[in-house]
Order: C-alpha cells, then structure tokens, then sequence
C-alpha cells in the first residue's frame, strides 16, 4: 500500500473526525516505530511501519470485510438520519463500510459489508449473476405452474421481466405463530426491488417473511452467524469471494 497521510489513516480507521485526529497527532498521541508524530500531514506506511496510538497497536488492513445474519427491522444503508442502519447496529467506524446490496427493512439474513469498492460492485452488478438464495414463508396456494415459471423467468404486474430463478416447494411451516403458512426456498441471479415479495404477488400470494440464507458461494450454516450477529470474514472466505 502507498503511504499516506498520518491524519487521513486515523480517520479512515474510524479513530475520530478530521479535528479530532489532529488533536491527537499534535499531542505525541501518534507513534510511528518508537517515535511521536506531531505533523498531521506526516506520511506512514502501514505496510511497513510499526504504528501505535496511545500506546496501542494500530493494526491496519487495506480493506475489512464483515457477514452480519441481518435482523428485521434494521436499514440495509450506510446512513440515515431518523432510522437505524446495519452500520450503526454493528457499531462500524471505519470510512466508506457499506453494505452490498441491500435487504429490504423487514428482511432478514446473510449481508456483507465492507469498503471493498471493486468487489461491493462485482457482488451486486446484474451482469455478475451472483446467487442468492431466499427462504420464502407464504400465505396463500401457488399455482401449479409455479415452478415453470420461477424458472422461464417470471413476468411482474408491471411489466418488468424477470431472470429466470429456481424454486423449491418446501411444504407447509408449522411453527409457532406461523401456522397455516407455506415455505419455499428461491433461488436468484438479480436484486430489482422487492422482487421476492413482488414475484409471490403475482402468483396470488403474499410473502410474510423472507431470509435471504446464501449469497455467491457464502450461506448462513458454514459462516455459523446466528440471527443478529456479525463477524469479520476468514481469508478463505474472502478468497471465495474474490473467484466469484
């Protein structure tokens, strides 16, 4: 990585505002291998320099990348100014984390955030066709034909064509609360807006709750993220990103 300002690095390490950075190089705060730095525009190199604040170690990776198991009722946004976004939920500092894609607010699952610009676009570009795998909980009887047409590609009330998808029949749910319900696992290549909610509404239905469970070559079992956790992903896990 190139050097870069003593400054910019604290703050894209979420360490504090631009002033506030300031503040702590100018007071000998900032140590680069042993010795205070008291120039903001000092530059460091993280890939090679020994650099502490406050006596601590300031670990630095050129990009972090996060799996939050996302809960109902959280934005899928970097900021917003009167709800709660998953960055605020997981406490992130760090600049320009954002999540890829986004789940709609009452959805839930597999989410992954990070500043990862390049790959944030190869996960969610239409022409990547990145999998994305959704329980489905319904009310309401689908049509025979409903298999067929998940996977000819679905055509919405609107007149926007779908990308053909697959579809499981998983049976009728029987938990608690959710009696009378239907599940089914949908398989897609594209993210329109609402598209589970609004494929099942053209067949009669309505989705009642939607978990997405895979994304790419990630699923909630292996990543072993409960609801409403989150962890940072293993090299081996990234690496299966990037193939993508």
């Amino acid at each position: 990585m190139k050097p870069v300002r003593a400054d910019k690095l604290l703050c894209d390490l979420g360490c504090g505002t631009r002033k506030e950075v300031k503040k702590l190089i100018l007071s000998g705060a900032l140590r680069i291998n042993g010795e205070p730095v008291r120039k903001p525009e000092q530059k460091v190199s993280p890939d090679c320099d020994m650099i502490s604040l406050n006596d601590k170690p300031v670990l630095f990776d050129e990009f972090e990348y996060w799996v939050l198991n996302k809960p109902a009722g959280i934005l899928s946004a970097t900021t917003d100014p009167h709800q709660k976004t998953v960055i605020d939920y997981m406490g992130l500092k760090r600049k320009n984390m954002s999540p890829c894609g986004r789940l709609d607010k009452d959805t839930e699952g597999l989410l992954i955030i990070t500043d990862d610009g390049e790959l944030n676009h190869r996960l969610i570009s239409p022409g990547s066709c990145v999998e994305k795998v959704y329980e489905v909980s319904y009310s309401g009887a689908l049509p025979p034909d409903a298999e067929e047409r998940f996977r000819t590609g679905l055509v919405l009330e609107d007149g926007t064509k779908c990308r053909p998808a697959g579809f499981q029949d998983a049976g009728p749910l029987k938990a608690d609360g959710l009696s009378g319900l239907s599940r089914a696992v949908v398989v897609l290549h594209e993210g329109k807006y609402h598209e589970v909610k609004r494929m099942f509404e053209v067949l009669g239905c309505k989705v009642v709750k939607l978990k997405r469970t895979g994304m790419g070559p990630l699923n909630l079992i292996d990543l072993k993220t409960g609801p409403g956790e989150f962890r940072k992903l293993r090299a081996d896990e990234i690496r299966k990103l990037k193939e993508i």
